[in-house]
């Protein structure tokens, strides 16, 4: 099959099998080999959890380029276009260089195949690809995020990362990482490395003990996160003002752009990993607070018009982070939601409890575009069953978007439930 342009690589990339049996690490290094070891042509810093890694690398990113430094990040999934998983000094790669790298990548799996090898799945691809792009544009360090897991995840390829962290863990995947959070912290763990710093969220015993375990067997020096480290000055609508608590300095009160109570969080394992990194790579305080503050990473409780706030919360952890800060606002706003799920997705537990602990004003159910949509009407019913008296269902996110911006008000907007109902809001106003 002859790839002739940006759309037909990635109408190819999204029919490849996603969540296939993953390859051996082996097998990634030997792709990467025959690329020509583009990962050794910069230096990594490694993330890995279930909720907030993504959060980490954008701080991380926003504080590289603060300090004047070329970085790359990868993450997952899009919302709208592939090119948002490989940014390059906080841009989107463009198209020409995506399909370059598209077209260096499948030709080294056409050999592959040929020679009676799998095909990588999309996972694997896309992270070639971003290898690929990275060295081809030059970049000195990257923020790397895990795909699923961590022990067997592609992007535990690198060898010798200069810090490592992982995020906060809990009950995602669990056919294929395991059915308790200490099995898959054990996953997670995989991506230590000896001599490496491990920066961790050590919140909950049970993971934070397999965390250390796995730190002291590998050799690696462990740091761990908790929330009493930091206290939170001052919440608005605009974002959060904390401190790190060993700090007693007025100038050194951080802003995040975000209104989320767990960014403080997230925001603080990027600030410990930046720690880890002196001697290594060099920040001024004022180039650390500026990276900060002007971090940008869309659908994590981003607010893409005034009162009006996009979350991809869509299991157990997320919801509940969700739910934490709506009750911030629930007194003094309105609150009208905005939801879509996935079939995959324990929606009904979601949704009991969004309408125990939030009894929002008003609900819009939406049904997205992908086939594991849920239905809008089967989503509407669980919340008028969950006690919400005014709930409307419509069969598109642009139909209830508008909706649901007419109940509004002076209130809040949060539309929540799935990274797709983000990605689908987002693009209404492209």
């Amino acid at each position: 099959m002859s790839i002739l342009n940006y759309k037909e690589a990635v109408t190819y990339l999204e029919e490849t099998p996603r969540f296939t049996t993953k390859h051996s690490l082996e097998y990634i290094k030997e792709c990467l080999h025959r690329l020509g070891n583009p990962q050794e042509a910069f230096r990594v810093i490694h993330v890995a959890g279930t909720n907030g890694k993504g959060s980490v690398c954008a701080y991380l990113a926003s504080v590289f380029r603060a300090g004047g430094y070329r970085c790359g990040l990868f993450t997952s999934p899009h919302l709208i276009r592939m090119n948002e998983r490989f940014q390059i000094d906080g841009e989107p790669a463009d198209d020409e260089l995506f399909l370059q790298a598209f077209e260096k990548v499948k030709e080294m799996i056409d050999e592959l195949v040929a020679e009676g090898n799998h095909h990588p799945n999309f996972f694997e691809t896309i992270f070639l690809m971003g290898m690929w792009m990275f060295q081809r544009a030059c970049v000195p360090y990257v923020i790397l995020e895990t795909g699923l897991g961590g022990k067997i995840d592609a992007t535990n390829v690198i060898e010798r990362p200069l810090a490592c962290a992982i995020t906060s863990i809990s009950l995602d995947h669990v056919q294929v990482l395991g059915d308790t959070v200490e099995i898959i912290a054990a996953e997670k763990a995989g991506i230590i490395k000896p001599g490496v710093p491990i920066i961790y969220d050590a919140n909950h015993p049970e993971t934070a003990r397999v965390i250390e375990e796995q730190a002291r067997s590998t050799g690696a020096p462990a740091c761990p996160v908790r929330k009493e480290q930091f206290t939170i000055q001052k919440i608005t609508s605009q974002g959060i003002d904390f401190i790190l608590n060993e700090k007693e300095n007025e100038a050194d009160v951080f802003s995040i752009p975000f209104i989320a109570r767990y960014q403080v969080m997230n925001a603080a394992l990027a600030l410990r990993t930046l720690e880890a990194l002196k001697g290594q790579v060099e920040f001024t305080d004022e180039q650390v607070r500026k990276g900060i503050a002007g971090t940008r990473w869309q659908g994590r409780m981003e607010t893409i018009l005034p009162g009006i706030v996009v979350d991809g919360a869509h299991n157990e952890d997320g919801v509940a982070s969700f739910l934490e800060t709506a009750a911030d606002f629930r007194e003094i706003y309105r609150i009208v939601l905005l939801f879509s799920a996935v079939d995959d997705k324990d929606y009904p537990d979601m949704i009991r409890r969004i309408c125990q602990e939030l009894k929002p004003a008003a609900v819009v159910t939406a049904t997205l575009q992908t086939q594991r949509g849920v239905d809008a009407q089967v989503l509407a019913e669980e919340f008028r069953k969950g006690g919400c008296s005014q709930v409307l269902a419509e069969d598109s996110v642009k139909k209830a978007f508008e909706k649901a911006c007419s109940l509004r008000g002076d209130g809040l907007l949060f539309c929540v439930g799935s990274l797709y109902l983000v990605g689908e809001v987002k693009s209404l106003r492209e």
